[in-house]
């Protein structure tokens, strides 16, 4: 199955289920997050879609929303690589324990914006950047939950942007907090949560045999795949559920894809650095059989000083 959340002609957001070029719309006032709160919410809601619609739209032209609003957002390093490639530039050795552990931080659920929104420079960042991801969405609630059953835990899968700006991040992660202000003003979610039945076919170690690119101004500067990560989501959500409960709607994204990042190349001194993102600039997401994110970069606020004149 493949799900969307989109803006109807009613007047209204709805959720609707994909069916080749069509969208099955459900009822109003039912969000995806109230399908993965019900026991089989997805098939039961599949089932009304298919049969009993309160629309059927064109896909074509919808305007897509964020497929739902997450409840939490841990974004993992599941890709050491893309860790090795930014550490490299200045001879700085990845940390053993990223290979003991999948760590992550906590993103800002609140800031989700939609597959095709546009999306404001941080205040005060000169240094403004795209991350190329994938994530898993929780759709059956857990706590501590052993790595041979995670994946039952997993309603779908979308792409997800974790927009970064990289000064404001510098700045503030050697105070030891984690990032702050530099991950805090945007995450992109989208287009659709596609359903693990529709990726089985593409199996490949622990993940799923599908390549991930991304393109400025149509100009592709990344390209990766997704079976290429080191720790794949079973553990994410085995080691993300230790001593506590995931719930439906949490989302747990895997890391950047190596090259998935404009940091990344200029750590690297790549001449694939093309300077960072400025306002106007097209950021293109895609990733095989998930879809695709289309973001115009635009200009945020100026960032009020505080006491101290920062």
């Amino acid at each position: 199955m493949r799900w969307v959340s989109y803006a109807s002609a009613a007047g209204d957001d709805r959720v609707g289920l994909v069916d080749g070029e069509q969208v099955h719309g459900l009822e109003p006032d039912v969000t995806l997050l109230d399908l993965l709160d019900e026991p089989d919410g997805l098939g039961a809601a599949a089932q009304r879609a298919r049969t009993s619609p309160s629309e059927t739209v064109a896909l074509a032209g919808l305007t897509l929303r964020a497929p739902l609003q997450p409840r939490s957002i841990r974004d993992c390093t599941g890709f050491l690589q893309h860790l090795r490639n930014c550490q490299a530039a200045v001879d700085i050795p990845v940390d053993e324990r990223h290979q003991q552990f999948p760590a992550f931080y906590f993103s800002n659920h609140a800031a989700v914006v939609g597959p095709h929104d546009d999306v404001p420079i941080s205040p005060g960042s000169e240094m403004f950047d795209f991350e190329l991801e994938v994530c898993a969405v929780i759709g059956k609630p857990g706590s501590t939950i052993p790595r041979d059953h995670a994946e039952d835990h997993v309603a779908g899968y979308m792409l997800f942007c974790d927009w970064s700006a990289r000064d404001l991040q510098l700045h503030e992660m050697p105070l030891g907090l984690g990032p702050a202000k530099g991950k805090d003003g945007a995450n992109t979610l989208g287009p659709m949560l596609v359903t693990p039945d529709e990726l089985s076919a593409y199996r490949s170690g622990n993940a799923f045999d599908l390549a991930m690119t991304g393109y400025v101004n149509g100009e592709q500067v990344s390209e990766g795949r997704w079976d290429t990560i080191d720790w794949g989501f079973p553990d994410m959500i085995t080691y993300a559920s230790r001593g506590t409960r995931l719930r439906p709607g949490d989302v747990i994204g895997s890391g950047t894809v190596p090259s998935g990042c404009l940091f990344e190349h200029y750590a690297m001194k790549s001449d694939r650095f093309r300077g960072w993102l400025q306002s106007g600039d097209e950021v293109r997401l895609v990733v095989e059989r998930l879809g695709e994110l289309r973001n115009r970069v635009v200009a945020g606020a100026k960032p009020e000083p505080l006491r101290s004149g920062y």
